[in-house]
């Protein structure tokens, strides 16, 4: 009998110490979340791509990293990410990164893009769908493979007929039940599209109740086309038919109006109207150069650049006139630096409360590798006019509170608290940084030392885990 009693004890024991084995602890580190403010020393013990426990008692873990000295934070949610290739999502991990969305624009195809990154994928992934590419569809000029934007033409610069408008719709429906989480529009790439049009494609996200992704119709001081009146014209059709609406980078929209637009967003806030925006931390921005946005005015509406102010990423080599118009003029597709902000507008810009970090990446800028170790370096540590905690909820919790009007799954996403999901970045706040430069902009930044996706590490020590895939797609209500 006590042979017996004995072995029923050490089986119970062994269940209870089973039980309490995490699969992975974060031992000793700075646990900060936004949501509840936390900021103190503790233990995460993590299970099965779950965050279980955070105790300041001592937790046993099949793996121990100590963190001693280093943050725990969520992982960062970048909404704005247009480089979906493997060697992005290497510079975006190493940037703290574990959820890169394609909302601004979206895919021209949504089933396709999440079929060809699944199980193939480093960090979370998701898309909108795309207004641009179901509106070229519609034209009869769709997108070349693996291009986003179309070359400006016939297909951007034309109105819609009320029967073409009825065919961009019934596209993106489709595209919104293979999982897009919003609805993509770049308006300012489509300058054919009337204001109709564009309340027509709010009146389909509010009716199938997801937000607007926009990149605004133009930008600039001068009238008509100001930036002003660009922000006025969204949040208008966001007022007239409910639609959550999302502006992006409001820092290379609304250049040196930044502040006045920023003052718009908040009173359109303040009155009940689901808006928000975004910035990242560089005075350039880019973009094709065969796009709509280089159309006749470009200059003024770019704050009174000029050729010189185009740089080819890379090799550094500004534009003149003969050599500008000989690429707009190409068919080729090739990204150019537009010079036309300045660092005193993005000091007002990205510490304002109601901006989240978002870094409207792509190979070729620098803010593809460096924006969320640049903002945590510049501004948290070296200008000191965000606090940490206030920069990891522009970075985490923001984006995540954004993402759930599109789908439930960013609940568990942007927080530090047990139930969350193990999206985790643990950097050194004294020598987090980027070294992306515009000569080089796939530098990866320096800081990082571990990244944890749904649980799985793929940076160790700062270094990137060969071969292991553990990113899953976030999908919007038509695919749940």
């Amino acid at each position: 009998m006590r042979k017996l009693i004995f072995l029923l004890f050490l089986v119970l024991s062994t269940h209870i110490v089973f039980a309490q084995q995490y699969d992975l602890v974060l031992e000793g580190g700075r646990v900060i979340d936004p949501e509840t403010g936390m900021d103190a020393a503790r233990n995460v013990g993590i299970r099965d791509g779950k965050i279980v426990r955070i105790s300041s008692e001592a937790l046993s873990g099949r793996r121990v990293i100590h963190t001693g000295g280093l943050v725990v934070a969520p992982g960062f949610i970048d909404l704005h990410q247009h480089g979906q290739d493997m060697e992005s999502q290497r510079v975006k991990a190493l940037d703290g990164v574990t959820t890169a969305l394609e909302l601004e624009i979206g895919a021209p195809d949504v089933a396709q893009f999440l079929k060809a990154k699944e199980g193939r994928s480093l960090i979370h992934y998701g898309t909108a769908a795309s207004h641009v590419a179901a509106r070229v569809l519609v034209f009869g000029s769709p997108l070349p493979p693996g291009e986003i934007l179309p070359k400006n033409g016939q297909a951007t610069d034309q109105p819609a007929t009320t029967e073409q408008i009825m065919r961009i719709e019934q596209r993106l429906r489709s595209e919104l039940d293979a999982g897009g989480l919003a609805l993509g529009m770049g308006i300012q790439y489509t300058p054919g599209a009337t204001r109709l049009e564009v309340i027509d494609m709010f009146r389909l996200a509010a009716e199938r109740k997801v937000p607007v992704y926009t990149h605004v119709r133009s930008s600039g001081h001068v009238e008509p086309g100001s930036s002003i009146e660009s922000v006025s014209e969204v949040i208008a059709a966001s007022a007239i038919t409910g639609a959550p609406l999302h502006i992006v980078h409001i820092n290379s929209s609304c250049l040196h109006d930044a502040p006045e637009c920023l003052s718009m967003i908040e009173g359109a806030r303040a009155r009940g109207l689901d808006v928000t925006t975004e910035a990242y931390p560089y005075i350039a921005g880019m973009t094709f150069i065969n796009s709509a946005v280089f159309n006749p005015g470009w200059q003024e509406k770019q704050g009174g650049i000029s050729y010189g102010d185009l740089v080819l990423p890379n090799t550094g080599k500004h534009l003149t006139r003969e050599s500008f118009d000989e690429l707009h003029n190409s068919s080729a597709p090739q990204t150019v630096l537009i010079f036309s902000n300045s660092q005193e507008v993005l000091d007002k810009v990205i510490p304002q409360p109601l901006v989240m970090i978002a870094s409207d990446g792509i190979q070729g800028h620098p803010r593809n590798a460096g924006t969320y170790s640049r903002v945590l370096a510049q501004y948290v540590r070296e200008k000191g006019i965000i606090t940490l905690m206030d920069a990891l909820r522009k970075m985490s919790l923001m984006p995540a509170e954004m993402l759930e009007r599109s789908t439930p799954a960013a609940r568990h996403k942007g927080r530090l608290q047990e139930g969350a999901d193990a999206d985790i970045v643990v950097f050194d706040a004294a020598t987090i940084g980027d070294r992306a430069t515009f000569e080089k902009p796939m530098e990866p930044s320096v800081g990082v030392h571990y990244l944890l996706v749904a649980g799985s590490v793929v940076v160790d020590e700062g270094k990137i885990v060969p071969d292991v895939f553990p990113g899953r797609a976030l999908l919007g209500p038509g695919k749940r």
